[in-house]
């Protein structure tokens, strides 16, 4: 729980990342870790990845109960504003994954990856497009600056589209979507990007073992995926700030009517934001 500190200021999105992201549904944040960074949270990855059968990937949720040294990413400053500024003060880490791909052994069958994230909500909801609900920061700790190499792929502005033309069975053969493309991206590097991005992952066919670290960001009103219940009982809890606990689930009386927002005095990213200044009233989610 050592982690290198980089002492960023904390900082709303700009007006011209704001509309960029409204209209491609990602941001491509270069160089937000140092190196010092990346070799702390990558050797962290290791250690874990020490336990897997070797050679084989590894996709592992809950990224902080697996992996206590990856709770400096809940928060990083160089990157967290994007998260508030897009969800406000009411939100929490309801997803992550850590993955690891190294080469693939052998060609497998045909598989559509192609998707959206969130589950049911895909289905269950009825407006088009549907509402945004939630955005990830993926961590890249390997050099996937060269296509081939794992790559996120995604569909650019492809986020306001409830339907993407695919097979009728994942298992049937189909052309790559229409402008797809393969995310370059070097240690250090984090994607952010809206839920609703049409995405896969591509294989890897070289020789650099893809290592990435996903969190998925939502109001405190959707319900945590991720297996977070023990982690107060934890050790290593002690360590965390208020709005690390906040991001893993534990804030609040427990009741509904404080995960509506409705006592903002007594959430840590509120707080924290408001002593800061940074409770910007053009912004719909970050008024109280």
């Amino acid at each position: 729980m050592n982690a290198p500190v980089m002492n960023a200021a904390w900082t709303t999105m700009t007006k011209a990342e704001r509309e960029q992201f409204e209209e491609d549904g990602y941001l491509l944040i270069r160089g937000a870790l140092s190196r010092d960074e990346v070799e702390f949270y990558r050797n962290a990855i290791d250690r874990l990845y020490e336990q897997h059968p070797q050679g084989e990937p590894m996709h592992l949720l809950s990224a902080v109960t697996r992996c206590p040294d990856l709770a400096g990413l809940l928060d990083h400053p160089a990157v967290f504003g994007y998260v508030w500024s897009m969800l406000g003060w009411n939100t929490h880490v309801y997803h992550s994954h850590i993955d690891v791909h190294p080469r693939v052994k052998e060609e497998k069958p045909f598989w559509w990856h192609w998707h959206q994230d969130g589950g049911r909500q895909n289905r269950e909801i009825e407006t088009d497009p549907r509402p945004r609900l939630s955005v990830k920061l993926a961590y890249w700790f390997s050099d996937v600056s060269h296509p081939g190499r794992g790559n996120l792929t995604i569909v650019p502005g492809s986020h306001k589209t409830n339907w993407l033309p695919g097979p009728p069975r994942r298992g049937v053969e189909w052309p790559t979507p229409a402008g797809a493309m393969q995310v370059l991206a070097e240690p250090g590097d984090v994607l952010f990007f809206d839920r609703r991005i049409w995405h896969a992952r591509s294989d890897n066919h070289s020789d650099v073992t893809r290592k990435v670290a996903f969190f998925g960001y939502t109001q405190r009103w959707i319900h945590i995926r991720d297996e977070v219940e023990d982690l107060p009982a934890q050790p290593w809890w002690k360590y965390t700030s208020p709005v690390q606990r906040q991001l893993l689930g534990n804030v609040g009386d427990g009741t509904g009517d404080h995960a509506w927002g409705h006592f903002p005095e007594t959430t840590p990213l509120y707080g924290e934001l408001a002593g800061r200044g940074l409770l910007d009233s053009s912004i719909p989610a970050l008024i109280p």
